[in-house]
């Protein structure tokens, strides 16, 4: 029975990425909505997916620069 470790590692991370990500927006937007109300757990939200676009697009962008390597080593 042999092991793939890189697969594991990326599926590790992944895991940790999905569960930080709940953690911040459950907790956190649960937490202003919690002591301000709905109105600023609206903003809250908004704001939080306005500070990860930057973090979204740049892990778009490496994804897409991986991908066109992988292909450019393929071809050649």
């Amino acid at each position: 029975m042999s092991r793939d470790l890189r697969q594991y590692a990326r599926q590790t991370n992944v895991r940790l990425a999905v569960g930080a990500l709940l953690l911040l927006f459950l907790v956190g937007d649960g937490l202003i909505y919690y002591f301000y109300g709905a109105g600023a757990a609206v903003m809250g939200f908004l704001c939080l997916l306005g500070g990860l676009l930057p973090v979204a697009l740049t892990i778009l962008a490496v994804a897409l620069l991986d991908w066109l390597a992988k292909l450019r080593d393929r071809e050649g």
